[in-house]
């Protein structure tokens, strides 16, 4: 209640102010448009005595403080008509001072005295000094405040600058230079005061009041900024001293932080790098509340982009040692500032970073020298819980990947591990999972076993738990995870197969460590990354084929512990005909009899079995290496697998797809026609009895369809000229599938019917087309 009183008094206060103002001002304007001076002097004193109230917050003093603005220009104009019109400025100027209130009496004086400078009938610099002396007799800071403000804005136009109307001597800059810090120095000291005002209570509301304040000190060092006669030297020996001296020792913590914003902002780029060693040298010097980390990263950025816009100042860079200077600043400010909190740190050298990426991209020793003070300052917390440390930590590490577009640079970096170390298990991961896509995006190369190492150490978040189990992470984001480490070691590659072998070593340790959960994403793509390399067929002498095929079968075999039988089978596969195709015939043979193993003991689901098996024959079928006699018993082993399968349909199509093993086109020692025909009649026989069963139990028609298939490798055959496959037994095929369609305990299947008519089809186009195989199908009647 007693807030919302306060608000409503305020209102009226202001209403009668505005009031008070409104009524003084037209009494004189009626004066003004008379060329009353005497009156127009006493009307607007009157006005400019509302500004005397200390009942209105700074919000509210400003709207009566514009109104009153908005009518002095108006009263400057008349000063002009009337010193136009004969009047002595100089008497002007005396005459004002006679006003009753020293606060009209200084708003007047201004006033006149912008009219005076105009004149030029005396100097700007002696009438400037003149007003900003007498301009001490407000000490209110509020009120104060605002009559520097009025002062600020009258005289900025009337600076004696090089090249304005004011210039005289060639050390005018000096004066108006002296000017503006005097008045900025002033107007700092009034703006602090408001601090140490009031009970503590209201102190809250007092930084907020001043806060809405600080742009009317900030204006002195925009004006400053704008003055065409500094020139570094002035500025390196005068401005910059004299502003710091002020920020220093206010001992203000919202005054040193926003003048030093100021600083940064109004100033050119090329000063402060020429004065970074004074500017820098007072930021240790500031109150240890002052965010110093949001300061000195402007500072920093402001420079990087200074840097980027032209190659010709980074020399400067170099001459200044800015660098060097950043480093030490950042160390003080650290160090000075005992609170700072871990976030304010890390962001500081994230800031450091990126300027040092910016302006000395070539030299990675400064990078690492940053991360390196960054691990110093880590280490005093030990591991990383605050988040808004941990995303500045993120940030850091990934600036070099962004710059360099390459992750072998950031492996260079000795500290960029030990950053990492510092990190929670779930960032490391974020962290490694950047790294990873980094690589992805710039199809980066790891070609030595050396930085495949230090990669994994770097993504080991990924790798095995840190903190963590799999159980704990969500299902979908750890399958994500882990295909990002699968599509990494897709890019572990070296044409050189004895370095290829240290790669696939150091991978594979660090997989292994993984856990069962891990080892089916990452183990095939390792199998993949080894069976790739073109050169893995050497001469004889050469060792490492067989070393890399030994490794690779120790891999598949720890899936066992996952288990995954039907994954270890397809790579024990995968690795046979890697063994095929480097004539390693053993090899390929110990592959083949560790996936019939795993079949044999660990496959039991009827439907993976169905899997397995053809992709046993699909891959046996392809080998040329094997001698007679292993041949034989790899083929042996596969038709009896094909004959156990536990439904009849399945049997009948495993067994015909054995028949592919005993011919080969592409090859006369492995075409046996006789074997071939004996796997199609024991297919026809399955299929007979699938045939009678299904007779039996629905009378329908479904087993036709595995009649028709056979026939489809019987013509496979018959093509390609297998002696056993001949006409007749083609053309006894096609009188049995007819006859069994047209059976009376057959019901009509649309499928079956389709199937067989377009294999029908098949045989007439080939009689039409002629040649050759024309010739051959002449012979069958359909």
């Amino acid at each position: 209640m007693m807030i919302t009183d306060g608000v409503e008094d305020e209102e009226k206060w202001l209403a009668a102010g505005i009031a008070g103002l409104q009524q003084n001002a037209f009494y004189m304007h009626r004066a003004l448009d008379s060329n009353n001076l005497k009156d127009a002097l006493k009307y607007s004193a009157q006005m400019l005595s509302e500004l005397r109230t200390s009942r209105l917050s700074p919000h509210k003093y400003y709207e009566l403080y514009m109104r009153a603005f908005d009518e002095l220009r108006k009263l400057e104009m008349f000063f002009k008509e009337e010193t136009r019109r004969g009047c002595s400025i100089v008497d002007l100027y005396e005459l004002v001072q006679h006003a009753g209130n020293i606060l009209p009496r200084l708003y007047l004086l201004c006033t006149v005295g912008s009219v005076y400078i105009k004149s030029k009938e005396a100097p700007a610099k002696d009438v400037l000094k003149d007003l900003v002396e007498m301009c001490r007799g407000i000490q209110h800071p509020v009120r104060g405040l605002f009559l520097r403000s009025y002062l600020a804005q009258v005289s900025r136009d009337k600076l004696p600058d090089i090249g304005s109307e004011y210039e005289g001597d060639p050390d005018i800059v000096t004066d108006a230079v002296e000017f503006v810090l005097q008045n900025f120095t002033e107007m700092n000291k009034l703006w602090v005061r408001m601090h140490h005002q009031g009970p503590q209570r209201d102190k809250e509301k007092r930084e907020k009041e001043r806060n809405e304040l600080r742009d009317l000190v900030g204006k002195n060092l925009h004006v400053l900024g704008q003055i065409e006669g500094i020139d570094l030297d002035m500025y390196k020996d005068t401005v910059l001293p004299r502003v710091l001296e002020q920020v220093v020792n206010c001992k203000d913590e919202l005054a040193q932080y926003y003048l030093m914003d100021c600083i940064i902002q109004v100033f050119p780029d090329e000063y402060h790098l020429q004065t970074l060693e004074t500017l820098l040298g007072a930021c240790p010097q500031l109150q240890p509340s002052v965010d110093m980390k949001t300061v000195l990263s402007r500072l920093m950025e402001r420079l990087s982009n200074y840097a980027a816009s032209s190659t010709e100042v980074l020399p400067e860079f170099l001459q200044v040692e800015a660098f060097a200077k950043f480093n030490n600043a950042i160390g003080k400010v650290i160090e000075a500032q005992v609170d700072m909190p871990i976030f304010g740190a890390v962001m500081l050298y994230s800031s450091l970073l990126t300027f040092t990426l910016h302006v000395h991209p070539d030299r990675l020793d400064y990078v690492d020298q940053v991360l390196g003070a960054c691990v110093k300052k880590l280490s005093e917390n030990g591991k990383l819980e605050d988040s808004k440390a941990t995303k500045q930590i993120v940030s850091l590490l990934s600036a070099p990947l962004d710059k360099y577009n390459d992750v072998v640079t950031a492996l260079k970096l000795s500290n960029y591990p030990r950053v990492m170390d510092y990190l929670n298990d779930k960032t490391n991961k974020v962290m490694a999972t950047i790294i990873i896509q980094s690589i992805m995006k710039n199809e980066t190369r790891i070609s030595t076993a050396d930085k495949v190492e230090a990669l994994f150490e770097l993504i080991k978040g990924l790798i095995k738990d840190l903190d963590v189990t799999p159980d704990e992470i969500d299902e979908e984001d750890f399958k994500e995870e882990q295909n990002s480490v699968a599509r990494l070691i897709q890019m572990l590659y070296n044409d050189e197969p004895e370095e290829m072998l240290k790669i696939i070593c150091t991978v594979r340790k660090h997989i292994l460590t993984g856990g069962p959960k891990r080892l089916p994403f990452t183990v095939p793509p390792l199998v993949f990354a080894s069976l790739k390399n073109d050169d893995l067929v050497e001469e004889e002498a050469s060792t490492t084929p067989n070393k890399i095929f030994q490794i690779l079968n120790q891999t598949i075999e720890a899936l066992s512990d996952v288990p995954v039988p039907e994954l270890a089978l397809w790579l024990y596969l995968e690795c046979a005909e890697a063994a095929n195709d480097c004539d390693l015939e053993p090899v390929a043979y110990e592959f083949f009899t560790q996936a019939y193993i795993l079949y044999e003991e660990e496959i039991a689901d009827s439907k993976a079995q169905i899997t397995a098996l053809h992709l046993i024959i699909g891959t046996l079928q392809r080998m040329h290496v094997f001698g007679v006699e292993n041949r034989d018993t790899l083929t042996h082993k596969a038709t009896g697998y094909s004959a156990k399968l536990l439904k009849k349909p399945d049997q009948c199509r495993a067994v015909y797809s054995c028949s592919h093993l005993f011919w080969n086109d592409e090859r006369d020692s492995m075409k046996d026609g006789e074997r071939v025909m004996l796997c199609l009649k024991r297919a026809l026989r399955i299929a007979n009895a699938a045939q009678q069963m299904s007779n039996a139990t629905r009378g329908s028609s479904g087993s036709v369809v595995l009649f028709i298939e056979i026939l489809n490798k019987y013509l496979y055959f018959f093509e390609k000229g297998n002696p056993q496959v001949n006409v007749a037994a083609v053309q006894s095929l096609i009188e049995l599938i007819t006859t069994e369609m047209q059976s009376e305990s057959s019901a009509t299947d649309p499928v079956a019917n389709a199937f067989f008519a377009s294999t029908l089809r098949y045989i007439q186009f080939q009689k039409q087309k002629g040649g050759t195989l024309g010739e051959k199908y002449e012979a069958i009647k359909v």
